[in-house]
Parts: structure tokens; sequence; C-alpha cells
């Protein structure tokens, strides 16, 4: 069994956290480090302060882009305690994606571990006020200094954790969102499904030119027949239509949500249809054309469900219930966000404890 290894640094007086958090801005004092080489596998499992990464400029990660990441998040419930929503689906997820990357799998036990280590000792950057939340970054890349293609033999693991606020600066206000048919982000049976920077950086000028248009991101479609819908950048879609809900079935293009896979269960748990299947674009106008088009979310990690309220395709722009969120994704955001901030019960175990009335669950 490995033993992590701790290199605190000192600390002084009480964390005092920014009014507005953003995303991605604010890092906390320590991040956890592991190792593997093929001789003796993952090794060397650290907790230390945050520090830049020093690289042979020849790191295959940098030149063939091998490498794989996670978002997950911790909340402060209104009882004080520390919880991670889901940190096993995600930390599987990140096994798919290494997988996929010919990067040797975690243990996932020893990881959550880990991890729940790392929180613990950072527990006083947990944000308390309402919709904030502790983000956590794991991230594996290839180390191997080697200009050739091949897969690394040397890794390394680090796991960031950044304090939070929402996402999207327009909060649970209606996004508007542009089809993209210039360009594609993923094809079947390649990348699409896995969480890897490659799917990212394909998405970047698309998602420019949209923000240059007015657009918050861009829901793509199908690589193959630019027919069916897939995803949005940073999130999954949600269809909802007068008799069901629907969304993108899983074909290898698609990112498997853990936010996704959570709706599908609350909607089932409601009684609400809803079904995984093909989404034409052109399904979705006819249906709005038709008057039976109710509204249409997104759902992810880091906005828990987002709401569209314009979604335009070629010359045509559709406005969504008026511009508003219908009940069900407000439904949807208060049941999700209810069980991370400890409000609802959790009947489903979603939730990892790290620190349970001011007790550390290790």
């Amino acid at each position: 069994m490995l033993n992590i290894r701790y290199e605190l640094k000192e600390t002084t007086g009480k964390i005092s956290l920014p009014d507005k958090l953003g995303f991605g801005l604010v890092f906390t004092d320590h991040m956890f480090e592991m190792d593997y080489d093929p001789k003796v596998g993952w090794h060397n499992p650290v907790i230390k302060p945050v520090e830049n990464i020093s690289l042979h400029p020849a790191s295959m990660f940098i030149h063939y882009g091998q490498a794989v990441f996670e978002g997950l998040k911790a909340f402060r419930t209104e009882e004080g305690d520390i919880v991670m929503f889901r940190p096993d689906e995600h930390l599987e997820r990140l096994n798919r994606s290494s997988k996929r990357m010919c990067i040797p799998e975690i243990d996932t036990s020893f990881v959550m571990n880990a991890l729940k280590e790392l929180i613990t000792i950072e527990k006083d950057w947990v944000p308390s006020r309402e919709g904030e939340s502790l983000y956590i970054r794991p991230f594996i890349y290839g180390s191997d200094p080697f200009l050739g293609v091949r897969p690394s033999s040397k890794y390394k693991l680090i796991i960031l954790l950044s304090p939070v606020g929402a996402y999207y600066a327009e909060g649970f206000k209606p996004v508007k969102i542009l089809v993209q048919d210039d360009y594609v982000r993923a094809v079947r049976k390649g990348l699409g499904d896995c969480k890897t920077p490659a799917n990212y950086a394909s998405s970047l000028l698309a998602a420019e030119e949209a923000k240059k248009k007015g657009y918050t991101q861009v829901l793509w479609l199908d690589a193959v027949e630019l027919k069916y819908i897939e995803e949005v950048g940073t999130m999954n879609i949600f269809i909802r239509f007068k008799d069901e809900v629907v969304t993108p079935k899983l074909t290898g293009g698609i990112l498997p949500g853990v936010t996704r896979k959570s709706v599908l269960t609350l909607l089932k748990d409601w009684g609400i249809k809803a079904s995984e299947r093909l989404i034409s674009i052109d399904e979705v106008v006819e249906q709005y054309k038709k008057g039976n088009l109710v509204s249409i979310f997104g759902t992810g990690t880091a906005a828990v469900i987002s709401s569209v309220g314009w979604l335009k395709y070629n010359d045509m722009e559709m406005t969504i219930n008026n511009g508003q969120p219908d009940d069900l994704a407000i439904k949807l955001f208060d049941e999700i966000s209810g069980i991370q901030y400890g409000r609802k019960e959790d009947t489903h175990n979603w939730l990892t404890y790290v620190v349970k009335q001011g007790v550390e669950i290790l």
C-alpha cells in the first residue's frame, strides 16, 4: 500500500476569499502529485505546495497531446459538512479517458482517499457562500522527453483545487447558443467521449467566433452528416418537447456527463418521459415551428443546469420559452444544488463526505 508523503507549507491567519471568485482564477495552497514509471507503477504520492511544473521541452504531451483530465466539485453544506458530488463517477471516467489515450489507469480507491486528504488539509478554502464551491481538477500527462509518436512510458498525476463561483457570468439567466456547422468538434469512435485537451482545443475557434456574434457557446453537430445534435462545448444538452425530454444518445462523440447521468435519474424518479436518442437539428426547428419546443437546457459540473433562451441555426434564431428558464430546468437545478449543499435528501448516495459534523472522514 502506498503511503502519502506530506510537504506542507506554513500558513498564517484565516484564509480570506475574494468577494467575487470567478472560475479557475484562485488556487489553494497545496496540490496532490503522483508519478508513474513502468517498472514500479504509480508511486511517490505527495501532498505539497502548489508550484510551477518543471518540464523538459521534449515532454511528449506537449507535442503529441497525451493527456486527460477531470472536473468535479466539493461543497460546504448548510450544516458545515464538506462533501464531494459523485467523485467515484469522475475517477472512473478519468480511467476510461486514460485507457483511450494509452495512459495507465489509476487505483481509484487510493486516489479517492488522497483527494479526501488533500481537501481536508485545504478545508478552509471550501467556500460557504451560496453558489460557490471548491472545483477539483485531476489531470495526467505523458512526461517522457522524446520526440516520436508513441505512448509515453512515464506519467504524472496532479490534482489542483480552486474555490470558484458561477461558471457563466449570466448565472442562471438563459444563455444564447449558436449551432455550428462550419467546424466539427469530434467524431464518433474518436476522442469525443474522452475528457482530453484535444477536444477543447478543437472547440476554441468556433467558440470565439460565436462570442463575437453575441453568443455564449456553440452547439455542435455530428462530424459525419452535420445533422444530429451532439453537445455544447462545456455541457451536455437536453431538449424538452411537449411529450418528452430528449438528450443525444452516447455514440462515442459525446462526453458522458456525470450531471447528465444525474438528470436522467431524476427525470425517471419524477415519472417524466426521458429519451436518449439521435436528435436532428431539423427536428428541433420543425418542433419549434409547431410550438412543441418547450425548453432547452445544458448540464455540466461547472454550471449544473444552464438554461438556453435563444438558439440560432443558419438564418433562424429561435427564442425558447420567451427567453426564460422553464419550470423543469429550475426544478432540476434546485434539486441537484439542494443535494450538493445539504438542503435536500441524498436518496441516491451521490455525496461523499470529507468532513461530517466536524469529523474528518478518511
